[in-house]
Formats: structure tokens, sequence, C-alpha cells
């Protein structure tokens, strides 16, 4: 018996409280059987023996109506005390599992829950690294909580800009990650429209309207590429689109090319070019 409760312990859904009560129903049931099997191994030998106050058939019959009522009653009234602790358990248990799983400030999913959904990532997908540009000079003019509303609205941004088939977290900081699926050129067309959105507006946060941008780097998963990777090829983008001037999103596939044409358009003087060069070739191991 105590094996058979496990078990219904361990595959019972106690979130719902239907499946409370249909827990308390089966173990009435089986009260009720267990109870008819040991009166059908007691009742006859003490017959047998004459101790019975009355007949054999009126034991039995009388043995059976108390076993429904007695045992299957008390029985079903213990059960459902204890399914609807275990509910009450089951609730808090998956309470305390979101939250493990969520960033407080920006109600997106933490690092650890989406590093668990990028190792499960399969099929045509990308992983992008956002990164709020000169968010350090946001807190250091406006302060932390305006710094606080920014991640706030950004994560609201990004949470709108990608459906439920993407997974978007706050990885950190100022930094952000997404798992968008879908074909390769509307997978960057999505992302490059979402740094346009953010660039595009400011956001209101006590008494100021801060304007943003937001810089990404984007990598390809793919069958036998392992997750460690595609994250560093998308933090070596995210790197390159730092050094070409912040408020872009630079795919994997540009590398070196994009990098050194990037750096000469911007029109750096020679002793800038010369440091962003170094830091992109750094970025890429060069």
């Amino acid at each position: 018996m105590r094996s058979w409760m496990s078990l219904q312990a361990g595959f019972g859904d106690f979130q719902y409280r239907r499946n409370v009560y249909l827990f308390a129903l089966r173990m009435s049931f089986f009260a009720v059987i267990l109870s008819g099997v040991i009166l059908a191994l007691t009742i006859p030998p003490l017959g047998f023996f004459g101790l019975l106050p009355m007949t054999l058939s009126h034991a039995i019959g009388f043995g059976a109506v108390f076993s429904w009522l007695v045992g299957g009653t008390v029985c079903g009234m213990l059960s459902l005390a204890a399914g609807f602790t275990m509910h009450e358990l089951t609730l808090s248990r998956a309470e305390f599992e979101r939250l493990s799983r969520t960033d407080t400030l920006s109600g997106l999913l933490n690092r650890r829950a989406f590093t668990e959904a990028l190792d499960k990532a399969e099929g045509d997908a990308s992983l992008v690294i956002f990164d709020v540009d000169r968010f350090k000079a946001i807190n250091d003019r406006f302060g932390h909580a305006c710094g606080d509303a920014v991640i706030t609205a950004v994560s609201a941004m990004l949470r709108s800009a990608f459906d439920d088939m993407s997974v978007v977290a706050r990885l950190g900081g100022e930094e952000f990650g997404v798992i968008v699926s879908g074909e390769l050129e509307a997978r960057l067309k999505r992302v490059e429209g979402v740094r346009a959105r953010i660039a595009s507006g400011a956001i209101a946060a006590e008494g100021h309207d801060i304007r943003i941008t937001v810089s990404g780097g984007v990598a390809d998963l793919a069958a036998g590429r392992s997750k460690q990777a595609v994250y560093a090829s998308a933090d070596r983008a995210l790197y390159l689109a730092k050094a070409l001037g912040r408020n872009r999103v630079v795919h994997e596939r540009e590398g070196l090319h994009h990098a050194w044409h990037g750096l000469a358009d911007n029109g750096f003087d020679a002793k800038g070019r010369r440091a962003e060069s170094d830091n992109v070739m750094q970025a890429y191991g060069i």
C-alpha cells in the first residue's frame, strides 16, 4: 500500500484541485477493497469457531457496509487532507522553480534558465546577444533608478518583439540573450527591427527622456556545433558591433571583412583606427 501511495503521489498532478478529489476517491476505493479482503480472511474463521454474535451471512453483510461507510469515509477524508497539502506544496514548488529561473528586475528568464534552453535548442535558430550601449554612462548621469528603468523597458520591448517560439532572457547587467527560430533572413530582419525600434524612441524615467541604443551579435545553431562555440561566436560578433561604433547588429559570417571596411567607413583617425582594429583582432584571436 505504501508503494502504491508513493506512485500516486509521484505521478499525480496535484497542481489542480480536480486531481486532488480523484486521488481521494481512488484511495477510498482502495481502502474499501483492502477492508473487504481483511474481512473475508477473518470473519469465516470466527464463524467456524462460533465467536460471532450473529450468523455468518449477517456478519459479512455488516462488515461490508461498515467497510464502505467507515473505512471509505475515513480514508477519503484523510486522503483529501493529504491531497490538499500536496496541492499547496506543488504550487509552492512551482512558484519557487519559476522564481529561481526568472530575473527579478526584468521578469525575463535568467542566465541559468537561458543556458538550459540553449542546450536544448535545435533546428533553424540563431543565438543573439544584445547589450545596451554605454549603460554605465546612463547610470552615472541619471542614477541607478533610471538605469533600472532602462533595463525594464528594453526587456519589455524584447519580450513583445519575439514570439512564443523564441526564448528571451536577461543574462546579467545590461546584457540580454535571445534564441530566435525560423528562416535565417527572417531572423536577422527581426533582430535588426528590434535594434531600430529601441534606437528610435526615448525611455521616460524619473523625469528624463533617455535615448538609448543596443548592439547585437548573432551566431547560428547548427547540427554538430557545440553550444559553447555558438555562444563564443555570438559574443565575438557583439564585440565587433561595439568596435564598429555600436547601435548595430553583426552576424558572425560578416567576420573581419566587415570589421576592416566598417572601421574605415566610420572615418576613425589613425590612432583611433589602430586602437579599434586591435580590439577587433583581439576578439577574433589574431
